[in-house]
């Protein structure tokens, strides 16, 4: 179900004309969505793919001017090469990728796949192109954050070893994406930068993220979800777009208005405890330099001011 027609929606982006924008994750689901409007509104869109034949099929589908490139964020030698290939300004980075409650796997360095994938991979990511970006950077999280049982971030333990749950990884790295928020917003601030880094949630948006779900219980369940109780794409991919494109704070998070924050408009919402903590947010940036071996660089933004 979309959102309602009087409240804020795709058709109220103002002008990208002249912008250029990367999309993790962009062949399908949020990343699609997110793509198709930003193009409609005249921005450039580079849909950033582990798989280019299925982005260059997606893109296939979008009006307006785009562009693929291979990018495997389970892979920092990929992320790397993306990175050094890119010339030139880039105004907005939505880091939109994600896997969700999968069975226990490594990415290629080693990485708990979801903590790797979700939340080391966009790190890497952002602090490779931040030299480029002009105007903003938008991590999608999740409500999960929040999930019964408090989630927080296992320090002593990022990668779950030997206490491995699909569930509780997946919200110790939707709660890293928020955290990685406060922290870069901080740096960009304290750097002079005008960056600005948000994040955003969907709600509950019927996508395909759901059928990679390790639990055959669970993947039932949303199931019958995405039929009776998820938006479409296209709604859950609102709150980013309104991250990416209105005159926001840094460090706002964004999701739908309806209840329980599972669909509706895009409003600003809270987040929990744990992902508002500054100590955690310096000390997974932290941990996340030492683990990925990239810095926070000189935005090119505070560079040239």
């Amino acid at each position: 179900m979309t959102t309602s027609p009087s409240k804020w929606n795709a058709t109220d982006i103002p002008d990208q004309t002249g912008r250029t924008a990367v999309v993790t994750g962009a062949n399908s689901g949020l990343g699609i969505a997110t793509v198709a409007a930003l193009a409609a509104a005249g921005a450039h869109v580079v849909l950033a793919v582990r798989d280019p034949k299925r982005g260059e099929a997606a893109a296939a589908g979008v009006h307006g001017s785009v562009e693929v490139r291979r990018l495997d964020l389970a892979d920092l030698s990929s992320v790397r090469e993306f990175a050094a290939d890119w010339q030139g300004d880039l105004d907005l980075l939505i880091n939109n990728a994600g896997v969700m409650n999968i069975p226990e796997s490594r990415t290629k360095d080693g990485f708990e796949t979801q903590f790797g994938t979700n939340h080391l991979g966009h790190f890497a990511l952002t602090n490779l192109l931040l030299p480029h970006i002009t105007d903003r950077v938008v991590t999608v999280a999740s409500g999960a954050h929040k999930m019964p049982g408090s989630p927080y971030i296992h320090f002593d333990n990022l990668d779950l070893t030997g206490e491995y749950a699909p569930m509780t990884a997946y919200s110790q790295s939707k709660l890293a994406n928020l955290l990685f928020t406060l922290e870069l917003q901080r740096r960009l601030s304290e750097s002079g930068s005008p960056v600005r880094a948000l994040a955003a949630h969907p709600g509950w948006a019927a996508t395909n993220l759901q059928s990679h779900d390790g639990s055959a219980l669970r993947r039932a369940f949303m199931r019958l979800g995405n039929r009776f109780v998820a938006q479409d794409n296209k709604a859950g991919a609102l709150p980013t777009l309104y991250a990416a494109t209105q005159d926001l704070p840094g460090a706002s998070y964004l999701g739908p208005d309806g209840l329980a924050e599972m669909r509706g408009a895009p409003t600003l919402v809270g987040r929990s405890s744990a992902a508002s903590d500054p100590a955690s947010a310096r000390r997974l940036w932290t941990a996340s330099e030492e683990l990925t071996g990239v810095t926070f660089p000189q935005p090119a933004a505070a560079a040239t001011a």
